[in-house]
């Protein structure tokens, strides 16, 4: 996931300090993992320095220095042209799996265990997913549907590998 433009995304609704563009992300996203102040603030400095954003404001009162930011127009350009972008098909998360499929074969290990325990583990996901009732939000949805689907193909290969490993074993 790109943190830098799904920042400029959340700054196109208008300006707003590095608490509110993290409050966005989470409220965008809360199936995944809130984002950390810490990132907010790099990836904030970052698109100040490519000349993605602006500083509008800063403060200070009683509390920490509150920073203001704002789109510009060629963060705008850059939004519009990642978004107009298809995103290559990759590996992601499924990479660990298939890494530690693999190290588990060559090193002798408990293969067949250890996707049964992944099974299990996707299952668990997939269920939680399910029990958790949608937001009001229009995203919550898509984005849970998108995750089920996922694991659910992840379910399809886990039990494709544990069937060819049983082959492989009666042989």
């Amino acid at each position: 996931m790109s943190t830098a433009e799904l920042v400029l995304g959340l700054l196109s609704a208008g300006p707003a300090h590095g608490y509110d563009v993290k409050r966005g992300h989470d409220s965008w996203f809360p199936l995944g993992r809130p984002l950390a102040f810490g990132q907010v603030y790099t990836t904030l400095g970052r698109l100040e320095r490519d000349g993605l954003v602006e500083v509008l404001e800063k403060t200070s009162g009683g509390g920490p220095d509150r920073t203001i930011y704002a789109l510009t127009d060629k963060g705008r350009k850059h939004l519009s042209d990642w978004l107009a972008d298809p995103v290559p098909p990759a590996w992601g998360s499924a990479d660990e799996v298939l890494r530690k499929l693999v190290a588990a074969i060559r090193t002798g290990g408990d293969a067949t265990a250890f996707l049964a325990r992944q099974r299990a583990s996707h299952l668990r996901r997939i269920r939680e997913l399910q029990e958790t009732p949608a937001g009001q939000d229009p995203t919550s949805s898509v984005v849970r549907d998108y995750i089920v689907a996922h694991l659910d193909a992840d379910l399809r290969w886990l039990d494709s590998a544990l069937d060819r490993l049983s082959e492989q074993e009666t042989s």
